[in-house]
C-alpha cells in the first residue's frame, strides 16, 4: 500500500511539473514579437537604405532592393502591412532593442560581437569582402595581402564588417573610413585612395556602374560572411517561425526570383540614380 503511494505521488509531482512547464511554454508564446507583430498587424522593419543591391531608396523615394522585396514576402506571409524603418546602421541595434522596429534585415553580417546583444536567424546568403582596387596598382597587388603597408590607403565604410576586415586582416595600410559605402568607393576613383574594400555584391555594382576602366576588380572574397536576419533575444516563436520561412522561399521559388532581380543583373540601377 505504501508503495502504491508512493509512486502515486510520484505521478502527481511529474503531472503538476509537466503542467507548469507547458504553462511556462504558453506564456512564453504569448509574449512573443511574432504575436505583437500580428495584433498590431504590421511587421515593422529597419535597415539602413544604401546598402547596394540590398536596401536603397529609388527616384520616386520609394525603399527597393534585395532585402526589401524579402520583407514583403515576409509581410505577406504574416498577413500584415510591410513597415519600412530607415535607420542610421551606427544605432541600428539599440534601435531593435529599445522597440524602434520588430526586426533588422539590413544586409547584417553575423558576428560574435554582435550576438552578445541580439540574436540570428539562419543566414540568407553568404557574402565575403572583395576590393576594388586602383588602376595604377593592376598587377601589382593582386590579394588584400599585398596591401598591408602603410604606403598604400584603403577606404570602406564606418562600422561596417568592410572595416573590420581592415583593421584585422591589412593592419598595416593607412586606412580612411566614411559615412557611406559610394564615398569610399569614389575616393579609389579619384585618386585619393588606393583601394576600396567591401562585401561583394557592392563591389559588383559599383565596379558595373562606375568603376569599369578605373578600378580593378579583385572579386575573390577573402572573408566568409554570413548575412541573416536580427531580432531580440529570448523569442524562440519568432525565430522558429523565421527559420521555417526561409526554408519555404528558398525551396518554392521565390528566393531565386528575388536573387535573380537585384544580383544577377543590374537592370534596376536605372531607377535608384
Amino acid at each position: 500500500m505504501r508503495k502504491a503511494v508512493k509512486v502515486l505521488g510520484l505521478v502527481l509531482i511529474c503531472l503538476f511539473v509537466a503542467a507548469q512547464a507547458m504553462a511556462q511554454d504558453i506564456n512564453l508564446a504569448k509574449s512573443s514579437r511574432l504575436e505583437k507583430i500580428l495584433q498590431r498587424g504590421e511587421l515593422r522593419v529597419g535597415f539602413e537604405a544604401g546598402y547596394v543591391p540590398f536596401e536603397m531608396t529609388d527616384k520616386n523615394g520609394n525603399f527597393v532592393g534585395f532585402d526589401i522585396d524579402i520583407a514583403k514576402e515576409m509581410a505577406k506571409a504574416m498577413g500584415v502591412k510591410f513597415v519600412p524603418v530607415n535607420t542610421a546602421w551606427d544605432g541600428i541595434i539599440p534601435a531593435l532593442t529599445t522597440d524602434k522596429f520588430d526586426i533588422i534585415m539590413s544586409g547584417m553580417t553575423i558576428t560574435q560581437e554582435r550576438n552578445l546583444k541580439i540574436n540570428f536567424a539562419d543566414p540568407y546568403i553568404v557574402v565575403g569582402q572583395t576590393i576594388l582596387l586602383s588602376k595604377k596598382l593592376e598587377g601589382k597587388v593582386k590579394s588584400y595581402k599585398d596591401l598591408n603597408d602603410p604606403k598604400y590607403v584603403v577606404t570602406s565604410k564606418l562600422g561596417t564588417t568592410g572595416e573590420q576586415a581592415v583593421k584585422r586582416m591589412i593592419p598595416k595600410a593607412t586606412y580612411k573610413s566614411f559615412e557611406t559605402e559610394t564615398e569610399a568607393f569614389l575616393e579609389v576613383v579619384n585618386g585619393k585612395a588606393d583601394a576600396y574594400v567591401y562585401d561583394m555584391p557592392n563591389c559588383a555594382f559599383q565596379y558595373s556602374q562606375q568603376g569599369k576602366g578605373k578600378v580593378v576588380f579583385l572579386d575573390k572574397p577573402f572573408t566568409y560572411e554570413p548575412l541573416a536576419w536580427a531580432i531580440n533575444k529570448g523569442d524562440p516563436d519568432f525565430m522558429n517561425w523565421l527559420d521555417n520561412f526561409l526554408r519555404q522561399i528558398k525551396n518554392d521559388g521565390r528566393y531565386d526570383a528575388i536573387y535573380d532581380k537585384w544580383l544577377k543583373n543590374t537592370d534596376w540601377a536605372k531607377e535608384v540614380q
